[in-house]
């Protein structure tokens, strides 16, 4: 382990500013550490632009997708202990997956379907169950649209959520192809059947609590309310619209604010996107994976899930969605991507980095051959809007002895 070069690290200061400056970011931090030690902070820009309110290093932000790593780990917990495996059909937990069905290929309806198999918690977690996202293309992301199904916060629950995601056909056989999805939010739900506990209390009896993540929760906590950021988005419409061609005439156009936000009093437990919390609780959770399991699961678990579990690069499976990452050169483990070829991916990096993001463009990623734990915190919605990931990690990288 060979330390940093201090000089190359401070780039990214300038980097973090330049992006705050052109009003692409709102405000941003970013939190480097190696061996599990504190190597790099620094944060610049608002995080509410209305209000000329400071980033603080304990500002609490929307992780969204972020979460899914952490229900991948409460799954792997479950595993661990013999109560469930990774070939169970989901439909063991949610009978309403039990008469799967998907599209016939090349479908433009509903009704065009042929029966299935119902999806395994190993598809759920890796993206190959057939379920998708409503900002990808097709006639059951559009019902999902209608039916605000992306397990959103609001007043609905997850198990509702779930129940409602059943009843549509599946967008292709599980296991054919790699598709975006709210599979992990349908691991979520699982999880509550299989622990009889609402899903967020197992996360904090499991993983929030033990690893000291007290202000992260699917609700902001109440005591840091005056900490919340505001959403922004350089689009139009909706700040999930994938798809808009209309950008808006402010590149920092707020979506969601602080003080009337429904992430202040959700009912929604959302395992694929529902979490908020501070850059220090989520290093908590992120050191734990470089760490090897830090009590929360065993290290030869970590490395099963940080392993690739397609049978090659998400690229090969006929991925037609959004991801948070690149698809050449990236597998995909259990609730993250994992470097394959970092030629292939054109990002510098390591054999192994295992990563994802969340959609006010969030990143983290850990590189176990540098002992790295990389965290990135904005707001900004899409995360497709700038390349500030594949940027952030060659500063990383570059700066590295």
């Amino acid at each position: 382990m060979g330390g940093f070069d201090k000089e190359r690290l401070a780039r990214i200061k300038g980097w973090m500013q330049g992006y705050v400056d052109a009003r692409k970011y709102p405000g941003c931090a970013a939190l480097i550490a190696q061996g599990g030690k504190e190597v790099f902070y620094h944060e610049c820009g608002l995080r509410d632009v209305e209000g000329e309110v400071l980033w603080s290093r304990d500002t609490v932000a929307r992780i969204y997708s972020m979460t899914k790593p952490v229900t991948s780990v409460a799954m792997m917990t479950l595993v661990e202990r013999g109560l469930v495996h990774l070939d169970a059909p989901v439909s063991e937990f949610i009978p309403g997956f039990a008469n799967a069905r998907c599209l016939v290929p090349g479908a433009v309806t509903l009704d065009q379907v042929e029966p299935c198999a119902p999806p395994t918690l190993h598809q759920l977690l890796t993206h190959t169950s057939g379920l998708t996202y409503s900002f990808n293309p097709g006639a059951v992301p559009a019902t999902m649209a209608e039916g605000k199904l992306d397990f959103g916060p609001g007043q609905r629950t997850l198990a509702e959520a779930a129940d409602a995601i059943a009843t549509l056909p599946l967008v292709f056989r599980p296991g054919a192809r790699w598709e975006y999805s709210v599979g992990i939010d349908i691991i979520g739900r699982v999880v509550e059947v299989i622990s009889g506990k609402s899903f967020e209390d197992y996360l904090v009896d499991e993983i929030l609590g033990p690893l000291g993540m007290d202000e992260t929760r699917f609700a902001v906590p109440e005591g840091a309310r005056d900490r919340f950021a505001c959403l922004y988005t350089p689009l139009a419409g909706d700040s999930f619209d994938l798809n808009a061609v209309t950008k808006s005439a402010e590149t920092l156009r707020q979506a969601d604010d602080s003080v009337e936000s429904p992430y202040l009093t959700t009912k929604m437990h959302s395992g694929g996107g529902g979490l908020v919390g501070t850059i220090d609780d989520y290093m908590k959770f992120v050191d734990m994976l470089r760490a090897g399991g830090k009590g929360i699961l065993s290290p030869h678990t970590l490395n099963f899930m940080m392993r690739n579990h397609l049978p090659g690069e998400i690229a090969s499976m006929g991925p037609q969605s959004f991801a948070e990452q690149p698809m050449e050169g990236m597998g995909f483990g259990l609730g993250g991507a994992v470097v394959l070829e970092p030629g292939r991916a054109r990002v510098p990096g390591s054999v192994g980095d295992f990563s994802w993001g969340g959609m006010a463009s969030t990143f983290f990623w850990v590189d176990r051959q540098h002992d790295l734990s990389v965290i990135f915190f904005t707001q900004l919605s899409p995360s497709s809007s700038y390349p500030s990931r594949s940027q952030l990690k060659a500063l990383v990288q570059g700066a590295l002895r």
